[in-house]
């Protein structure tokens, strides 16, 4: 497989798509996706894993909240990867991720995930490129325990903004009252990090690539968040899901 170019990918729809009719389409799948949801927590034989990564103002939240918010909230868990804190730090990298897998028959949702500790870690050179060729080698080989080992579906979603779009979110944190909650200085320092974050995606999407990687784009809202729903409907169908009989 040739190595991702994330320079060369769309951030915007397919010309074809337009968002009056996708936004129907999404609500007709979050109907479908209600039903399937309520299947895999009835049978409890399969688990999903949905791991989302991207810049900051990439649309991580909204797509969370737009798409497994409509749920049902007793099958559903997000959990958000902060700044490690002194107790994860204290073991492996991945022992505080573990701890928030799904069981059978539920969906978990990453906001940022394990991925943070071979992006910015490396853009940030807090471990060398040997240390992340290692982690890359354990986070493929905890991918295939989830999936081999606990019947976990896993979809990675990299939401792709483009530079523009992400200023112009960003600066709507400063000036929209509703958004001003997730304004951090920081992020427009990050920002200018740009280049950097992409070559250590690129090298994280050819390396950890036993569980395949989505690059959504994600500069118009909708058609990230059907794209997200689309995926997530493809793979729960192709469980072949059925409500568990009378118990004997």
């Amino acid at each position: 497989m040739s190595r991702i170019k994330l320079s060369e990918m769309d951030t915007r729809a397919p010309g074809h798509f337009e968002k009056d009719k996708t936004k129907k389409d999404i609500a007709a799948l979050l109907e479908e996706l209600d039903e399937l949801q309520n299947l895999l927590y009835a049978e409890s034989k399969n688990a999903l894993l949905v791991v989302i990564q991207g810049m900051d103002a990439s649309g991580k939240d909204g797509a969370i909240r737009n798409v497994i918010g409509k749920l049902n909230p007793q099958g559903v868990q997000v959990k958000s990867f902060k700044v490690p804190t002194a107790e994860e730090a204290a073991h492996d990298f991945l022992w505080r991720v573990h701890q928030h897998t799904p069981a059978k028959g539920m969906i978990q949702v990453f906001n940022r995930s394990h991925y943070e500790d071979i992006v910015i870690t490396r853009v940030h050179k807090y471990i060398d490129d040997q240390t992340a060729k290692k982690r890359m080698e354990a986070i493929n080989n905890f991918e295939k325990l989830l999936q081999e080992h606990n019947h976990t579906s896993i979809l990675k979603f990299y939401l792709h903004v483009s530079p523009k779009e992400q200023l112009e979110r960003l600066n709507e944190r400063i000036q929209n009252p509703q958004k001003q909650w997730k304004y951090n200085e920081n992020d427009f320092a990050e920002a200018k990090l740009w280049d950097i974050y992409m070559e250590m995606y690129e090298d994280c999407f050819e390396h950890c690539n036993y569980i395949p990687w989505d690059i959504v784009p994600a500069d118009q809202n909708w058609y990230k968040e059907y794209v997200i729903a689309s995926k997530v409907f493809e793979t729960l169908k192709k469980l072949k899901m059925k409500y568990p009989g009378l118990k004997k």
